[in-house]
């Protein structure tokens, strides 16, 4: 596996137990608790639309079944990721781990540490070199959640484009075939230095890939690392808005509107109190 400065990892929580729906597959991970109020960027984030919505903002095509609304989809999870179609001019629109796991690694047990990649260094990590060159995709969302550290306890916060529109992380992706022979497809999320909006919560924010460079973000034979690094940028904070949540979201359980609803600083407060 590449060093660990090479990834954006959580420090000392992950989790067990993660909800599921029929229509999702889930990998669970007897290593980590079922709580986490401690990750580094990026490690939740909600797509509360469903797939038809999606297919049509993205102008994809899928053969995957409808899904749940999401509000805290947290890693080793199967999330939507939109592809080139490599030999026709169609967007695809595919299911995959989140947390990528090399195409040589020996086995999967690190991809929970992958889910996140540094935009600034993705090129010259051996996890992430190949697929910033021609494996790249776009990760649907419609919003995010970060921490801020308030005295002992951490506050969450919900992060949305658009007043809370439809948006796309910048994605790498990759395949690993597993000891039975099964492709395992994966992927994780590029991060860059924080705008005007999420600079006050943390120091990183996930790559938003404006709505004009899809097409350039998704075309495989766009093998030029540099044109490409230079959409790996923070987002226009004009564009974003911020609001405080409740510690719902903080367990993996929970995964429903309330998660991403906005609270007033003062009830958490007074609950504190």
């Amino acid at each position: 596996m590449p060093p660990v400065g090479s990834l954006i990892l959580y420090s000392a929580c992950q989790f067990n137990s993660l909800s599921s729906h029929p229509s999702e597959q889930f990998i669970r991970s007897p290593k980590f608790p079922a709580v986490c109020h401690n990750l580094l960027m990026c490690g939740r984030y909600r797509l509360s639309r469903r797939k038809q919505l999606v297919e049509e903002y993205f102008d994809s095509a899928s053969d995957e079944p409808e899904w749940t609304p999401r509000y805290n989809i947290a890693p080793t999870q199967t999330v939507p990721v939109i592809r080139q179609n490599p030999t026709q001019p169609r967007r695809e629109l595919s299911l995959m781990r989140w947390g990528l796991i090399p195409s040589w690694a020996k086995d999967m047990s690190g991809a929970a540490m992958m889910i996140n990649a540094r935009s600034e260094t993705a090129a010259t990590k051996p996890a992430f070199r190949d697929p910033l060159t021609s494996r790249r995709c776009l990760i649907p969302a419609d919003g995010f959640y970060e921490w801020q550290r308030a005295g002992k306890a951490k506050q969450p916060y919900c992060f949305e484009v658009n007043d809370g529109g439809l948006f796309a992380f910048a994605g790498l992706w990759d395949r690993w075939k597993d000891p039975t022979g099964q492709w395992i497809k994966s992927c994780s999320i590029l991060t860059t230095t924080p705008n005007a909006v999420t600079s006050a919560v943390h120091d990183r924010m996930p790559v938003i890939i404006a709505t004009d460079d899809y097409d350039q973000w998704l075309d495989p034979g766009m093998t030029n690392v540099k044109a490409v690094s230079r959409m790996l940028k923070p987002y226009d904070p004009r564009q974003m808005r911020s609001y405080p949540i409740s510690s719902r979201i903080n367990y993996v359980a929970n995964d429903d509107a309330g998660c991403s609803a906005v609270v007033e600083l003062a009830q958490i407060q007074n609950r504190l109190f």
